[in-house]
């Protein structure tokens, strides 16, 4: 059999006291198949050992039952693997938490202009709406947005110990670069001084106590990555693409990058994924759009999605990563003047079509964190 095979048998397997599978949850961090034997790796945080134990007789009960496999054995994630020198850089993930913190996520993409900045300012609102402590790091040292999408044009002040204080806002805490280089500036630094800088953003601002801090990092696998993965333990990522092949052929990277430095990867966020109109029919009018998706209600009200770029290429990546796809967000006008307005939509219009689908998404997160 197949890894592909495996892993859709192992979609049956529901984590104990959740309805969702556990490889959508991101548990299955490794299949290994040698003839008749098969070798799987579990990537599971809870500390709760019945339901570890759980998870195991399942799976093997699953295989011995819907297999041939003469040799199972089902191992755990200690986070112990050395990488082999393939001649790039060995990293693996920091030791290093933040006093306070109890969640930190990545949002990241592989590529530049894929709405990554205003997925993760969303997120955050939609995790602040579930009366979370946030807080907002823009860690994109080359091309800080955080500003102009939160409407900020304040300097963080400085504390007795010379500690940057981050501004309060939206009931969140919130540090860019672009507050102290003023957004206008180009930024033309070497890579010591990017990962300097990339240090005192986590290590000299009061966070203070916070649920989560949502880390909106640059676009690639560039220096600043590299200083995060090597300084400071995540909790997971969130991959953000675009539909078309380009930008996942970048995605694909960024995302090995993170598997590769032990950070989990939680899951894709597909962004600009299809574009919604809504109309209402005349009595006696017909709706026919050849080869588009139309929804026709009996009101006479009807939604239509097309597919501008392609579709499916979130979720092909998901399913090659093994993690759950969590959103797909459409191109929305909505969310363009509430972005360039410095206003994000799930502030502007929290009970509008986009803002439920980031609450989905913040819910999903809270979720799969949580287990």
């Amino acid at each position: 059999m197949k890894k592909e095979e495996i892993l859709n048998l192992l979609k049956k397997i529901s984590y104990p006291g959740f309805s969702r599978d556990i490889v959508s949850f991101g548990m299955i961090d490794n299949i290994s198949i040698n003839q008749d034997k098969i070798q799987i790796t579990l990537k599971i945080k809870s500390q709760n050992e019945e339901k570890k134990n759980a998870v195991i007789s399942e799976i093997t009960a699953l295989l011995n039952n819907e297999t041939s496999f003469k040799d199972i054995n089902i191992l755990f994630d200690k986070g112990s693997e050395t990488s082999q020198n393939t001649g790039e850089a060995q990293i693996s993930q920091g030791p290093s938490t933040l006093a306070g913190i109890k969640h930190i996520l990545a949002v990241s993409s592989g590529k530049g202009g894929v709405g990554k900045s205003t997925v993760a300012a969303n997120l955050a609102l939609s995790l602040r709406n579930k009366g979370l402590k946030i807080g907002l790091l823009d860690l994109d040292i080359y091309g800080p947005s955080l500003p102009m999408i939160l409407g900020l044009e304040e300097q963080p002040e400085l504390n007795n110990d010379r500690k940057l204080i981050p501004l309060d806002h939206l009931e969140m805490k919130v540090m860019s670069f672009g507050f102290i280089s003023g957004n206008q500036s180009p930024t033309i630094w070497r890579g010591p001084l990017v990962s300097r800088m990339t240090e005192q953003f986590f290590y000299d601002v009061v966070w203070g106590e916070l649920d989560y801090l949502i880390l909106d990092l640059p676009p690639g696998t560039g220096d600043i990555q590299l200083t995060l993965t090597q300084k400071l333990k995540m909790d997971g990522a969130l991959i953000v693409t675009t539909p078309q092949d380009i930008a996942l052929a970048d995605v694909k990277k960024g995302a090995d990058m993170f598997r590769k430095v032990k950070t989990p990867v939680l899951g894709v966020i597909e962004n600009m994924s299809g574009l919604f109109l809504e109309g209402k029919l005349n009595q006696g009018s017909d709706l026919s759009i050849e080869g588009q998706k139309v929804t026709l209600r009996d009101d006479g009200s009807f939604t239509i999605r097309m597919d501008l770029f392609k579709n499916g290429g979130g979720k092909t990546e998901s399913e090659r990563l093994g993690v759950p796809l969590l959103g797909q967000i459409p191109i929305s006008q909505d969310i363009m003047e509430t972005t360039d307005s410095g206003n994000p939509i799930v502030e502007a219009h929290p009970n509008s079509h986009p803002s439920k689908l980031y609450k989905e998404i913040a819910e999903s997160v809270i979720e799969i964190l949580d287990v």
